[in-house]
């Protein structure tokens, strides 16, 4: 094959951005949510506890589920424009403390990236992350 036959193949070639989608298992997830249970509910009915209903969370800015008063530090970061996405939960499920300070700290709201957020869990596992977001993402509804 000569060079100009492969650099014609490898311009044709689609580059597909890295999601966390892949490998997602939502019975699994279900399973895991279990745990999330303690502050957080979802589904038909579902009600504010320690923690905001997470119906409807992918595509929702942060800090402003209806009826749920938010830290400080959670609210700045929606006022900042922080938005849920799959990817962004991925990244926020193993230190929601730090993501949420990096993430002010980014959009240049240092003196905003101060107190915590009332949610004390992490989720290290990367299977548990990728399984318990394909469960929640089963009640936001595509924006």
């Amino acid at each position: 094959m000569n060079s100009l036959t492969t650099a014609a193949i490898a311009a044709m070639v689609v580059v597909v951005p890295c999601t966390h989608a892949v490998g997602q298992d939502a019975a699994k997830g279900e399973i895991i949510f279990k745990q999330c249970m303690a502050c957080h509910r979802i589904g038909e009915g579902a009600k504010n506890l320690i923690g905001p209903v997470l119906n409807n969370v992918i595509g929702r800015q942060a800090g402003t589920a209806a009826d749920f008063k938010y830290s400080a530090l959670n609210k700045h970061a929606g006022d900042a424009g922080l938005v849920w996405s799959e990817d962004l939960i991925f990244e926020y499920l193993p230190d929601p403390n730090a993501f949420l300070k990096k993430f002010l700290t980014d959009k240049g709201k240092a003196d905003e990236a101060t107190g915590s957020t009332l949610m004390t869990f992490r989720l290290a596992n990367e299977q548990q992350r990728k399984d318990v977001i394909a469960y929640v993402k089963q009640f936001s509804t595509p924006k």
